[in-house]
């Protein structure tokens, strides 16, 4: 085993094929128009399952990552997958990406369920894993399949979420490559972006089954996924900031000394608010949600690989990531790449 520290050394990523695309949403609705979506969102197309499990997404993405980096899969030594959409309630759907991925049955492997600060907590748990000599070589997965939780009919949220999964390498190192955390719960808004029905707070039933249309003309059961936009923007801009300040100071940098600021793929409306309140140059702000959607735990995965295949992430950069969302919940590191 090398050093205690902890380094992120290979990400891939897996986007199911079916793509439903801004000019499919103006046909099927008949309201607003691609350009509007485009312009509230910052997405022109995103990719939804078309009957694939989670477990389907993330064994596709683990072994996109074994095949073009190299990695031997019987270096894991630990498994662990975010996801808000498992297979079952039991077992843990990482138990059935081992079998599916044939890890030794020597891995260590459990599912932890957050949304969009997902990956910032994963980083944190496979760290621990690491310094604590349990693991030398973490596998990190985050997928989700929200779209199936959104009603057909709820155009407010099927303009921005898609479906995705990155699988992440997290490996002992002999330098600390992963930072210090600011990590952060409120759970008093647990309610501003929920399914509120299906589990054993609220077992299903035909009331829940029930549909509702508001005033915006968004129809939806209590089965369906529910966001307050507004709220959710309201506690984003009360929260990221001041974690990007936290951040910058736990390590004694200063914003212009971070080379790139990967914050989760939320929508463009929140990042453009986000980077002006803090004060981000915008050449230093990464965004590539337009053909991908709001990919729930897998964004900053996913912008951070596509971020170097473009050349705005060089070895040695220093990239700040931010995670915000559902519970709410809210993290974020410091990375060197």
């Amino acid at each position: 085993m090398k050093g205690f520290g902890a380094a992120i050394s290979a990400i891939s990523y897996y986007l199911p094929p079916k793509v439903v695309d801004n000019r499919a949403l103006v046909e099927e609705f008949g309201t607003w128009t691609e350009d509007k979506i485009y312009q509230k969102t910052g997405i022109r197309e995103r990719h939804v399952v078309d009957g694939e499990l989670v477990s389907d997404l993330a064994a596709r993405a683990a072994e996109k990552l074994f095949e073009e980096h190299g990695v031997d899969r019987d270096s894991i030594d630990f498994l662990l997958l975010c996801t808000e959409s498992p297979d079952y309630y039991l077992p843990a759907t990482a138990c059935v990406v081992q079998d599916r991925l044939g890890l030794k049955k020597t891995t260590g492997a459990l599912d932890y369920n957050l949304g969009c600060s997902g990956f910032i907590y994963g980083l944190a748990l496979s760290k621990g894993l690491i310094a604590a000599g349990i693991a030398s070589r973490v596998l990190l997965i985050t997928a989700d399949t929200l779209t199936r939780t959104i009603n057909p009919k709820d155009k407010s949220t099927r303009t921005i979420f898609g479906d995705a999964a990155a699988a992440i390498l997290v490996e002992a190192s002999d330098t600390a490559r992963i930072g210090d955390f600011v990590l952060g719960t409120d759970g008093s808004g647990m309610d501003k972006l929920i399914i509120p029905a299906g589990a054993w707070a609220a077992p299903r039933s035909p009331e829940t089954a029930a549909e509702r249309t508001n005033k915006w003309g968004n129809t939806r059961s209590a089965e369906n996924l529910y966001m307050n936009g507004p709220e959710v923007l309201n506690f984003t801009l009360a929260t990221v900031p001041e974690a990007v300040s936290r951040t910058l100071e736990a390590h004694s940098l200063k914003l212009e000394d971070v080379d790139l600021f990967v914050f989760h793929q939320a929508t463009l409306l929140i990042l453009e608010h986000l980077r002006k309140e803090i004060g981000i140059p915008q050449e230093k702000f990464f965004m590539n949600m337009e053909n991908k959607g709001n990919t729930v735990s897998a964004t900053i995965p996913m912008a951070l690989r596509d971020a170097a295949d473009e050349g705005r992430l060089r070895p040695g950069d220093r990239v700040m990531a931010v995670g915000f969302g559902v519970g709410y919940s809210w993290g974020a590191t410091i990375i060197r790449w």
